[in-house]
Parts: C-alpha cells; structure tokens; sequence
C-alpha cells in the first residue's frame, strides 16, 4: 500500500485526535505516543490530544504518558483524528468522536482491518507492528530519542522482542536504526516486556500449572476465573504474556487463554506456531488480530468455548494434513 502523507494530511488541522483500541498493549501505546510527539513537534500550531483507555503503568517510562486522556470529552469539532492499531469498532469511547471528525485517518496492521476505517487508510498486514509502520510515515528531522523509544517499545511488543514470525529483515533494520539515537533499549525491554509483579508471576504459575493438553498435544489451553481475579486484585493488564508462554510447550502449535470477565463469558487470547490462522477463528466469534496472535470474546461455560475453538483449529490443522499428504 502506497505510503500516506501524514504531515500534509494534518497540515492546516487546528484540533488532532489519537487513538487506539481498548485494553491498549504495548503497540498501541507505544505507536500512539510516538505520533502524539511527533505531531507536537512537527506541528506546533496544532492542539493533540491522546485519547486511550488507561494503560499499565509499565509504559510510564515512554514521554507524554502524563498526556494520556481517559475521559473522552473535546470541545468543538475535531479536524483530523488517527485510529492506530485497529479499525473502528475497537476504539470503544473513542469511536463517536472518529465517526463525527471532519478527516479520519487509519493505520493499522491488522489482517482482519485490511481494508480500513477511515477517509484515508494505510494498512499493512504483513508489517510488524503498528508502530513500525508509523515510525516509516515520520520525516526524519523531527525525530528525537523519546520519539524513537516509543517507536522501540511498539514493536517489541509486538514482536515478542524480534522472536515472532512477523519480524522482518526491514523490522530489524528499523530497530536498528531507532536505538541509535542512545535511549537504553535494554531496560527498555526488562521494564514494560519481562518485569512481572509478584501476583503476576502467581497468576501465571496458576495458568501453567492448571493448563490442559489435548488434540494429541497440539493444543493447550488454561483459564482464570474472575474469583481469582479477585482475589489477587487482578486485571487484564495483569494477565498479559500467558498465552504466548503457553505456546512454547514443545509440540504445541496453537495455545488458548481465557480470563473470565462476567457471567458466562470470557475473553480468549489465541496463539499459534506454524499452521493455524487464529485471525480466522478469531473473527468467526466477533473478533480478530494477526494470523499467528488473535483474539475474541465469547459466551458461554469454559467448556463451551474450548469445544468451539478447537474444531476450528481442528479442521485447519486437518487441511493442512490433507494438502500435505
């Protein structure tokens, strides 16, 4: 997809908005931030605002986090607003302001946003992260390290620290380029990607411990009640990183996670190795992602929904059999 124009988009824009998807992780934070510094400077006449869910704390350490607004509320019109990281239907409060703005902007790489939402798209699937492909729209001159240390953080995140499949030559090429401008990339990851709290690390214990191989070993899945959620005082942010250590049992190719969040319904976070497209399955319940990480919300009991993914991955695994044999 052609590259847009992004400082000649907001150009005469007297009021920005950006946003992301709710439950911001680490790309959307990271990628929203760096557009947020990077508009401020480019465009000093400008007023910009971020509007996110409120993050974990973790990214404290990225600039203008202090700037994050959760209340959602703008006076008068809104000339340009950016959606990154999602389409539309993701950007919870947020999403009024971007159906009423005069210019909606989309960047993305999402497979299941592949067309856009906006007046004026650019959409990746095959890039990384969102971040990554904002950092390729910047002009050089008005990036600085806070800005390339945002850009940084995007991408780790979503590349599980350049470990995934979506990590490309020009993704480490980019990652090159960014740590130099001198920020401490090594505590960058030990502080918002390894680091856990104690009750993390007890609900993880719980997760591996509690986890259930089936489907002959190719499959795994553990769940967290919302009692225990309580007990440990827990949140979703807290949860973060389950799936993807439950993917790394050997002989595993897709991994399901699930925090129960109300009555009968769970948020399930989907991971695979090789030859499952989770952005499939993930979209047949309302949902959607990458095709190697996904995720949906469904209802029903543990059971009911375990029963649901796995004959879908179940039936891709078996087309995958048959174009093989």
């Amino acid at each position: 997809m052609e590259k847009i124009q992004l400082l000649e988009e907001c150009r005469d824009a007297k009021k920005i908005i950006i946003s992301g998807h709710v439950r911001p992780d680490g790309d959307c934070v990271g990628s929203c931030l760096a557009m947020y510094l990077y508009l401020k400077k480019a465009l000093p006449q400008a007023q910009v605002k971020v509007f996110l869910e409120e993050p974990s704390e973790v990214f404290a350490c990225i600039a203008g986090y202090d700037a994050i607004d959760s209340s959602y509320t703008v006076d008068g019109e809104v000339d340009v607003f950016l959606a990154l990281d999602c389409e539309k239907t993701r950007l919870g409060e947020a999403e009024e302001l971007f159906a009423s703005a005069k210019k909606r902007i989309n960047i993305d790489h999402h497979v299941s946003n592949a067309r856009g939402s906006g007046d004026i798209n650019y959409v990746v699937p095959g890039c990384s992260s969102t971040a990554e492909l904002v950092y390729g729209l910047f002009e050089k001159e008005y990036v600085d390290a806070d800005i390339a240390k945002a850009i940084y953080i995007g991408m780790v995140h979503d590349t599980g620290v350049f470990s995934y499949s979506n990590t490309s030559p020009a993704t480490l090429r980019t990652a090159a380029e960014l740590i130099e401008y001198g920020f401490d990339f090594p505590a960058v990851i030990d502080k918002t990607f390894s680091e856990k709290t104690y009750a993390q690390n007890q609900l993880l214990g719980r997760a591996l411990l509690e986890s259930i191989i089936f489907m002959g070993g190719r499959c795994i899945v553990s769940a967290i009640d919302k009692k225990t959620l309580d007990f440990y005082n827990a949140t979703s942010k807290d949860l973060e990183g389950i799936v993807s250590l439950l993917r790394t049992t050997k002989g595993v190719e897709c991994a399901i996670f699930m925090y129960e969040t109300g009555n009968l319904e769970y948020k399930v976070s989907l991971r695979s190795c090789k030859y499952v497209d989770v952005s499939k399955i993930a979209a047949l319940f309302g949902g959607g992602g990458h095709v190697r990480a996904a995720g949906c919300t469904i209802n029903g009991t543990f059971h009911d929904a375990v029963n649901n993914i796995s004959k879908q991955i179940e039936f891709q695994l078996k087309q995958c059999e048959d174009m093989n044999a």
